[in-house]
């Protein structure tokens, strides 16, 4: 306790993530990506630039979409964020204490 108040750390949530940054989920999707890169490398080959970036596409997609962003834990939550608030409705129909009353006069 400081000061007759409890201290609560800001990053709390952040030691339920791996490395502080990732969730399970978000390693297992990179890590499919690596792997995929990997193994598109042994397949064709790096032999130009054009098939090295075609080999290296699925590492850097997977990457950026868990790469963490301010205020949104990474790309991916982001674009969740993004896509529930333009398919839901965005009219509210106020439905407060004071919708049945009449005015008195």
């Amino acid at each position: 306790m400081i000061n007759g108040g409890y201290l609560i750390p800001a990053n709390t949530k952040r030691g339920q993530l791996i490395f502080g940054v990732f969730t399970g989920p978000d390693l297992i999707l990179f890590g499919t990506g690596v792997g995929f890169s990997l193994i598109l490398l042994l397949a064709l080959g790096a032999s130009d630039t054009i098939t090295s970036i075609i080999c290296i596409t699925p590492a850097l997609f997977t990457g950026f979409l868990v790469l963490p962003i301010p205020n949104y834990r990474n790309v991916i939550t982001f674009f969740r964020s993004m896509i529930t608030f333009y398919s839901n409705q965005r009219i509210y129909r106020w439905k407060g204490w004071c919708f049945y009353e009449r005015t008195r006069k």
